[in-house]
């Protein structure tokens, strides 16, 4: 799509969804349905700053190119719109299909209107036009206030049980399952906790290794921590402690799509870059780019892995290559390109160097060799050799970072304003050498040209 000045101000992510204006965060009913996929999100329609939320709309065949649509649900005199999720009701179990179109149902958190505020409760509204416009329920709500301000149900089908299953978050780090058969009535399942983690809970199946006949259930929080178990269709039972996934300073509340196709089978993640500033634009805030997500066996066990979408390189344009090279300390690689957006894949075994790292438009990723660390912007990002090897995934757009170690079993957002620089990538080694397994460095094009 061709998108003008409004896409392409000085600080407009080129590849990372942001809305065309006003203030945007959290990620909300992401669901897939007749070759689109929709992502809503918390949006303050006429403000840069967070106020009064609807639900923002926008529209996607690739995952890469979007189109922002008209907004699809609105606050009401109970409260405003807050997180939830969304899914298709393909047997029509809520019995609110009017027309050929299977009915869409969003389910969300809704309250904290009048003085006192109005208590949180789960609402739905449903669509029957392909997602575009959407009808609240007549018997709102459907799950009354439980306790805090219980919130951003993520609901699933659950097919060996035949009923609905909704992960809501409680208080602290508590979370409770509700099931039901038609999307109106529920009944409450199990409770559990997730340490180092609040709200906006993602539920969902992977299979280990990519065998269909090993699958273990996945119960995500919004800072980027997750439980691996097993799931009946009433209880999640954690097989061990949970485990930390997101190590950035900006990635948050991510959702995965529901409603994938069985002959794509991904699992699809996408989150909030919560934080980030973009002085003098007419919007304010981004999404993560879309990752997949499986489940892999190391030797500390099975984990989670996020990598970023196939579909990113139908943005790839020039491509600047190594192999095998050595990196010496103070003989730095500079790709001759004054670009700004990349996708660089890199394998590094370590040598003898005492770091090494990559200068991204001024700000300092670096690989502290003796203690198995990135650092970038003041956080630590582990990162493990395998035999003796570092692989790294980054995705660098204008006010952007997002790195992938190994596997993508460890990852991490950042949201930046770039430093002076005068190349937009410098790879270097400090006190020693490395050798450049392989370095791919690939300019991208802009998803709104």
């Amino acid at each position: 799509m061709t998108c003008g000045e409004t896409y392409h101000e000085l600080h407009r992510p080129q590849f990372h969804f942001t809305p065309k204006k006003d203030w945007m965060n959290d990620p909300n009913g992401l669901v897939f349905y007749k070759g689109e996929y929709h992502l809503y999100f918390q949006y303050t329609p006429d403000s840069v700053r967070h106020g009064p939320n609807t639900w923002g709309h926008a529209v996607s065949t690739d995952l890469v190119h979007w189109e922002q649509i008209e907004h699809a649900i609105e606050p009401d005199e109970y409260g405003w719109i807050w997180s939830g999720s969304a899914i298709v009701d393909w047997n029509n179990t809520a019995g609110l299909r009017k027309g050929d179109e299977d009915t869409i149902v969003a389910v969300y958190t809704i309250g904290g209107f009048g003085d006192p505020p109005n208590p949180c409760v789960q609402s739905i509204s449903y669509s029957n036009d392909r997602g575009r416009t959407f009808t609240m329920y007549e018997g709102n709500p459907v799950l009354g206030h439980i306790r805090a301000a219980n919130r951003d149900p993520k609901v699933i089908w659950h097919e060996p049980t035949q009923k609905w299953i909704m992960a809501l978050y409680l208080d602290d780090n508590d979370y409770t399952f509700y099931g039901s058969k038609d999307l109106k009535e529920w009944d409450h399942l199990c409770d559990l906790a997730v340490p180092g983690t609040s709200e906006c809970p993602d539920f969902f199946p992977l299979a280990v290794d990519g065998d269909p006949e090993n699958i273990k259930w996945i119960l995500w929080g919004a800072a980027g921590v997750y439980s691996i178990g097993s799931f009946d269709g009433t209880a999640f039972v954690p097989e061990e402690e949970s485990i930390k996934s997101e190590f950035g300073a900006n990635g948050y509340a991510a959702q995965t799509w529901s409603d994938m196709p069985a002959d794509d089978g991904r699992c699809i993640q996408t989150s909030w870059m919560a934080g980030g500033q973009y002085p003098s634009m007419p919007f304010n805030q981004q999404m993560s780019f879309p990752v997949e997500l499986t489940l892999r066996t190391f030797p500390e066990g099975v984990r989670m892995c996020r990598l970023p979408v196939r579909e990113i390189e139908v943005l790839r344009d020039k491509t600047h290559a190594w192999q095998d090279h050595t990196l010496k300390a103070g003989e730095n690689i500079i790709p001759d390109t004054k670009h700004d957006l990349f996708d660089i894949e890199a394998e590094i075994e370590r040598g003898d160097a005492a770091a090494f790292g990559v200068i991204v438009r001024g700000l300092d990723l670096r690989y502290h060799v003796g203690e198995n660390r990135l650092s970038y912007r003041g956080k630590d990002i582990p990162a493990e050799p395998v035999d003796g090897r570092i692989t790294l995934r980054l995705l660098v757009d204008r006010t952007s970072l997002e790195i992938f170690v190994g596997a993508g079993k460890v990852s991490a957002s950042y949201c930046y304003l770039p430093d002076a620089w005068n190349a937009p990538l410098e790879f270097y080694a400090a006190g020693g050498s490395v050798k450049l397994i392989s370095l791919a460095v690939h300019e991208l094009q802009s998803a709104w040209s």
